[in-house]
């Protein structure tokens, strides 16, 4: 039998892009037919770098180039800003299955099947790229969300609050006017994408807010106060509005929840 962490080591450094997509089919596959254990046999490392291809090449986010939707490059340019989140996706599910131990099989099962859906949408995102005459790693990139796994790396709570909650929360509420965007410009194929992009990411924002509850009860903590208590802590840029209450609703939050992030919309925390 296989080790569940060893594996999801494998699949957070591969830099090969296929490879990594692969071995991702391949742990998720085993650890949901009880091939893998899921017995720490040693600590997990110091988050590092995780393996990506050598482009796109990461600049600050402050020196990204705007760009607008009336060219073809523009379209591109926003498409690939998605893609590298996606790819980044794949390395933070694979990352709440490599850090954090002792934790129930659902979780780790839960988190590898993000991981595959994640490896899905990046597939479907830089197919469309590729129609338009263009490919991942041909525009720069920031490395923000992985700045945000090394700041979460020391608690899985901390993880949970901010990963799922706050930044894959972000894009429930930015995804329909994107689909709004392509449609303007008669791109209804990636409208279509971002629409399976969008309910697949309703259920892992779901998973977050279901194991954040539940560590919330096994440490005899208040859910809302926590919940506060993090976004406060651990998330330095405003939270941008119109949040999408339906979606956040289905993913989990409840109405104190939705309260305070409401009257935190578009304001420094």
């Amino acid at each position: 039998m296989g080790n569940l962490f060893q594996a999801a080591d494998k699949c957070i450094k591969a830099s090969n892009i296929e490879q990594k997509i692969e071995l991702t089919r391949q742990t998720c596959a085993a650890l949901n037919s009880g091939e893998l254990d899921i017995q720490s046999l040693l600590p997990p490392t110091p988050i590092t770098t995780p393996g990506r291809p050598v482009k796109p090449e990461l600049v600050d986010s402050r020196n990204l180039p705007r760009r607008r939707m009336g060219s073809v490059a523009g379209c591109a340019a926003l498409l690939h800003s998605i893609v590298h989140i996606e790819f980044n996706a794949i390395n933070l599910a694979w990352d709440a299955v490599y850090r954090f131990r002792d934790m129930p099989l659902a979780y780790y099962q839960d988190w590898a099947n993000v991981a595959l859906e994640e490896a899905y949408h990046f597939k479907l995102l830089r197919n469309h790229l590729n129609t338009l005459g263009y490919d991942y790693g041909d525009f720069v990139a920031h490395d923000g969300l992985w700045d945000v796994a090394k700041e979460t790396a020391h608690d899985v709570l901390v993880r949970m609050s901010v990963v799922p909650r706050v930044l894959e929360a972000r894009g429930l509420d930015a995804t329909p006017a994107i689909i709004d965007r392509f449609i303007s410009i008669g791109d209804k194929k990636a409208a279509e994408i971002f629409e399976i992009i969008l309910q697949d990411e309703i259920g892992h924002v779901e998973i977050g807010t279901r194991w954040f509850a539940y560590l919330c009860q096994q440490r005899g903590l208040d859910r809302q106060t926590t919940f506060v208590t993090m976004v406060n802590n651990h998330v330095k840029e405003r939270i941008k509005g119109p949040l999408h209450v339906e979606a956040r609703i289905k993913a989990g939050f409840d109405s104190k929840e939705m309260a305070y992030l409401s009257s935190v919309v578009n304001k420094r925390l």
